[in-house]
Parts: C-alpha cells; sequence; structure tokens
C-alpha cells in the first residue's frame, strides 16, 4: 500500500479543520434543538393543571400550518399573535425576551404560510394578503372552538398587522379587540420618512461614510424597493437604533443567532424560518409595502388600540400615528412607548401588560397617550 506522502498529510490535516467544525457545529445545533416547548410547573416541578405548552400544526384552509399555544390557565382569555416580517416568526425572540402574556392569556404564536413551521404550506401562488386574511379567520375559529371562546384577542406586529388589521374588519365579531403593535400603515411612505430621518441623523453624527452609501441608494415610492437601498436599510436603521430593538446593533446577533438558539424548534424547523422569510419577503412583502390602509379601511367596528415605539422607523412613527388619527372606531387609543424602537412587546413588556390589564381586558383607554 502505497504511503501518504507529507504534502498529503498537510492537505488531509487542512480539511479535517473545517470537516470537524461543521460536525461540532451540527452536534451543538442538534443538542440545542429539541424541538419541545417546556411545560408550565409549579415550585415542586409538577405540570400546572390547566395550562398548556405545545407545538402544533393544524390544517387551515386546507394546509396544514404550525403553532405554539402557551398558557399557564387555559381558563384565560385566548390572544392570536400575527408574527411582523412578510415571514418572520416571532415565537423565539419571545423566548429571548419574555412578554408575560401567558400569564393573563391562552397564547397562541401562529407561524403563517409559508413561514418557519408552515414553510412549504401551499403553492407560493397562494402566498396573497386575501389568503392570509382568510387563514387568520380560519385559525381564529379554530382557537375559539378549541378553547370554547366566543371571541378572541387579536395582535398583529409590523407586516402582521397589514393581514390582521383586515381580518378585523372583515369579521369584528370574532374579536374583543384589535391590537396593532407597530401598525403598518402606508409603508411605502414609512420608508421615505425613514429614510429622511436617518440622513439626517447619520449627517448629525458625521459619519460621512454611511451618508454616502444612503445618498447613493434611496428608496422609491413603488415596491419593490430597490435592492441597493433594501442592502443598506437594516444597518443603518441599527446603527442608530430605530430598527428592530432600540438597543439592538445588528440583526445577525440580535435576530439570526436567536433562532438557532431556541431550544423549541428543531434544526429543520431552524432552517425553515430562514428559508420561509427570504421566500415570502420576495413574494409577499412588495404586496405589504404597497398597502395605502388610509385609502383602504379607516372605520373598524371592534377596540382598535396601536402601540408603537417612539424610536421605530422601521415602521415610522409619526406614519403610523397619522393613520391613527383618520381611524374610527368604538374605542380606540395610542400607546407611545418612550424607550422603544420597532418591538415594544420585546422592549417594554411591563408597561404593555399594564396596558392589556387596565385598559384592553377592561374596555377602556386609560392610559393611552392624551387620556
Amino acid at each position: 500500500m502505497a504511503r501518504i506522502g507529507k504534502a498529503g498529510r498537510v492537505v488531509l490535516i487542512v480539511l479535517s479543520v473545517p470537516l470537524g467544525i461543521i460536525v461540532i457545529v451540527l452536534g451543538v445545533l442538534l443538542v440545542l434543538s429539541p424541538g419541545r416547548p417546556k411545560p408550565f410547573v409549579d415550585e415542586h416541578g409538577k405540570v400546572l393543571s390547566g395550562s398548556v405548552s405545545e407545538k402544533i400544526r393544524v390544517s387551515v384552509n386546507g394546509v396544514e400550518q404550525g403553532m405554539f399555544n402557551k398558557s399557564r390557565d387555559t381558563a384565560n382569555p385566548v390572544l392570536l399573535f400575527l408574527h411582523g416580517g412578510a415571514g418572520m416568526p416571532e415565537y423565539f425572540l419571545a423566548q429571548r425576551y419574555p412578554t408575560g402574556l401567558e400569564e393573563y392569556f391562552t397564547v397562541c404564536w401562529w407561524d403563517r404560510r409559508g413561514a418557519g413551521l408552515s414553510y412549504g404550506a401551499g403553492s407560493p401562488q397562494t402566498m396573497t394578503v386575501e389568503q392570509l386574511v382568510s387563514d387568520t379567520l380560519e385559525v381564529t375559529n379554530y382557537l375559539r372552538g378549541r378553547f370554547h371562546k366566543e371571541k378572541v384577542f387579536l395582535m398583529a406586529h409590523s407586516g402582521g398587522s397589514i393581514i390582521g388589521i383586515q381580518a378585523a374588519a372583515r369579521a369584528p365579531g370574532l374579536y374583543h379587540a384589535y391590537i396593532g403593535a407597530a401598525q403598518m400603515a402606508y409603508q411605502l411612505e414609512s420608508e421615505r420618512t425613514a429614510y429622511e430621518y436617518m440622513l439626517k441623523r447619520y449627517r448629525e453624527i458625521g459619519d460621512a461614510g454611511m451618508v454616502r452609501r444612503l445618498e447613493a441608494a434611496p428608496p422609491t415610492m413603488s415596491s419593490p424597493l430597490p435592492a441597493s437601498y433594501m442592502a443598506i436599510r437594516d444597518p443603518a436603521m441599527h446603527g442608530i437604533g430605530v430598527g428592530t430593538m432600540r438597543d439592538m446593533r445588528s440583526v445577525i446577533t440580535g435576530v439570526f443567532l436567536q433562532s438557532w438558539l431556541c431550544p423549541d424548534y428543531t434544526v429543520s424547523e431552524k432552517l425553515g424560518i430562514w428559508r420561509g422569510k427570504f421566500l415570502c419577503d420576495r413574494i409577499l412583502l412588495p404586496k405589504l409595502m404597497a398597502t395605502d390602509l388610509a385609502r383602504q379601511l379607516t372605520r373598524l367596528e371592534l377596540p382598535v388600540y396601536f402601540f408603537h415605539g417612539r424610536h421605530d422607523y422601521t415602521v415610522s412613527y409619526p406614519v403610523t400615528r397619522a393613520y391613527y388619527e383618520k381611524l374610527s372606531a368604538p374605542l380606540k387609543g395610542f400607546y407611545t412607548f418612550e424607550e422603544s424602537a420597532h418591538s415594544p412587546m420585546f422592549e417594554e413588556p411591563a408597561r404593555m401588560r399594564q396596558i392589556f390589564q387596565e385598559d384592553i381586558l377592561a374596555g377602556a383607554n386609560r392610559l393611552a397617550d392624551g387620556a
């Protein structure tokens, strides 16, 4: 048998290093990804009676879709949460930044068609706003039957809020109230407003490099937005604290890494989160951005509450505030979160819980801005 020469041994060593790293990374991911949410337990480690902590898949308009249902007591009201992005599940962020809502609600963290647990659910052609509104109503009715509730609360964040507010308008009788967190109103106008703010702010702090990059890649008032603008958008926003969260400086460490650390998704499901995000961004995001709610929807027949971070330019605060002023409803309230950017429910959870307890569950708006 021919002996391996010195050069051959060097090649084998060089090749074995990255292969070993890959094996180690995959091993760590598998350990971090059992794919089972932990139950709620009492001080003795026993599962709380009446609680639920599950990951399930149900048929929604003929296609299987996934969700997490979490509650310390299923006798509590049901809250359906619609995640943001065109397709960016936020259950894993809620594990990193607990909201505490499971104390007062049975919370359904539904991964929408094409996203996360529901990646591959339905063909790309079915990923329309109309279909997702229909899916929302179907999930609502599933939860009503499952937990024996006449109505549920509907909360939607960012990109999910275009879908959520239309579902609430379509079937107000299914919901106690609609809660829009970082409510999108007309995202093309929001991007223009954000661009002007970022350019002004980077000029003020003397970041000439970022100013040049922004000046070379302005947004347009047509969708999809230019790829050059989208490439600089997130770094520019997070660089000055007007992106996902006030203190988040990178979506890589703040979002991407957190998704891989969440133990309640399996490795393949975590891969589905990011495959779904890119698919939904390509197919659905342009439609969400082009929706102008001020032209389409200015009246709701149920209580409406908006949560918005003062520093949010991912969905620009001034644009949402202007839409809120045009919106009529039997009861409404706008709540400014002074220390937050785009994710007030994760950034200021105690204030959010207070609003839920004292206003939303009570059918009031005493804590709203200007009340």
